[in-house]
């Protein structure tokens, strides 16, 4: 193949297991359990069962020492062949999204026809590590090779050496947690409670309603008896969620961002099969849509800019290389990390001021037609398993383009370390 010939990408669909709130119906599930389950929803939806894939990449934000070669561990428990070969790959949220982008690019190039991207995210199974001290000691009672050399790696010991570490996804430079920098942001973009309140009430509506289409029931495989998200609320309202209390600012009074307009902690994992159109073409396999372009970005977070910002940077970039315009699109999947995350997205398109400062651009990004943006409901009303995000929304858009029978679809993903994913589908 010429290095300048590329071939197009197709999404054939994905997979998820059913996502839960941390700690309740995934508490003895692991992310080896469950990206296997996802894996093996494909197999069975698509046939795949002893197949050989061109290469699965997958990977989870919070993982156990023990899960450092994940994707492969799980390709060997799934039902795909196992001569198929797998890398673990971490953007936090963006990481499955992320590796569909690479292994997208590795069919375009003719390195390999078929592949699986996918993620998986447990807090309910959050590794628990002691302090360094203690963890020291552990190392030199296992390298002891005589009783005294036993017994001096406990020289000194206290008892509160044993206190374990507290799992913490805060950002480690800022020390400050996602929802305390997306406070910062809902108050530098005039986010109101408000909006964020009618945001996640939408988007459980927006859930519910998909679900009683039966839109989810082939994106879904049942998984240790849970057979659907157990964090959507069809019953939400206005009025519930104005009764919550801040969760991230509890001082200054000042507070917007709540439980019920920011993502729970969720467990789940989600995969999504792509291939050259050739390889579905000879096993009879439809494609729902094609990836065309994806693109990344970050933020100088630490120097002030919004933490979760730089998707505004990455979706501007990538309509240059598309050589579209912000309103070219028939759906938005804007992942809501937080609902002040996607309403200052929508803000900074539409100011051009940051347009001009920010993205170089001649004129504002401009407003999109809200009725488009996440027309089946999103994270705050499914759940957010960081790793499993992007393929789930993935797979949502391609069948949604499918329905359509043609159109076009963006992509714009958060990530904890000041980055963002973005990335487009189209069906011609």
């Amino acid at each position: 193949m010429s290095p300048t010939t590329l071939r197009r990408v197709a999404i054939i669909g994905g997979s998820r297991i059913p996502f839960c709130r941390s700690n309740t119906l995934y508490q003895d599930e692991s992310n080896l359990s469950m990206l296997t389950a996802a894996l093996n929803g494909l197999a069975d939806k698509f046939g795949l069962a002893g197949v050989e894939i061109g290469e699965v990449g997958a990977g989870a934000v919070i993982s156990h020492s023990k899960d450092w070669n994940l994707a492969r561990e799980a390709v060997l428990s799934s039902k795909l062949s196992p001569l198929t070969s797998a890398y673990t790959v971490q953007m936090a949220c963006g990481t499955s999204l992320q590796a569909l982008a690479q292994l997208g690019g590795k069919i375009a190039t003719g390195q390999i026809d078929s592949a699986i991207a996918a993620g998986s995210d447990t807090t309910s199974d959050a590794p628990i590590v002691f302090g360094s001290r203690f963890a020291k000691r552990l190392i030199k009672l296992a390298n002891a090779k005589s009783l005294g050399e036993r017994l001096a790696a406990f020289k000194g010991f206290r008892l509160r050496e044993l206190k374990p570490a507290s799992p913490n996804a805060g950002e480690p430079r800022t020390k400050m947690s996602m929802g305390q920098h997306c406070e910062i942001m809902a108050k530098q973009w005039q986010i109101g409670r408000a909006e964020q309140d009618q945001l996640a009430y939408e988007s459980h509506q927006k859930a519910a309603a998909a679900y009683a289409d039966g839109f989810f029931d082939d994106l879904l495989v049942p998984f240790a008896g849970v057979t659907r998200d157990n964090h959507l609320r069809a019953d939400s309202t206005l009025e519930k969620l104005a009764t919550l209390k801040p969760a991230f600012d509890r001082e200054s009074g000042q507070g917007t961002l709540t439980a019920g307009n920011s993502t729970p902690l969720t467990d789940g994992a989600s995969a999504v099969l792509l291939a050259s159109e050739d390889w579905a073409r000879e096993r009879g396999l439809p494609v729902l849509a094609y990836l065309t372009y994806a693109k990344t970005a970050s933020v100088d977070f630490v120097a002030g800019e919004g933490l979760l910002m730089a998707p505004t940077v990455a979706v501007a970039r990538l309509l240059k290389d598309a050589n579209l315009t912000l309103q070219d699109f028939d759906f938005y999947e804007i992942h809501e990390a937080f609902a002040a995350q996607v309403l200052c997205t929508l803000r900074a398109w539409e100011s051009a001021d940051y347009c001009r400062d920010r993205l170089g651009l001649d004129a504002p990004l401009g407003a999109i037609d809200p009725s488009k943006l996440n027309v089946v409901g999103s994270s705050l009303a499914v759940g957010h398993p960081f790793a499993a995000t992007g393929t789930r929304i993935v797979a949502t858009l391609a069948k949604l383009l499918a329905q359509r029978g043609s159109g076009r679809g963006l992509i714009s993903v958060c990530t904890a370390g000041g980055m963002g994913i973005a990335a487009i589908l189209e069906r011609p």
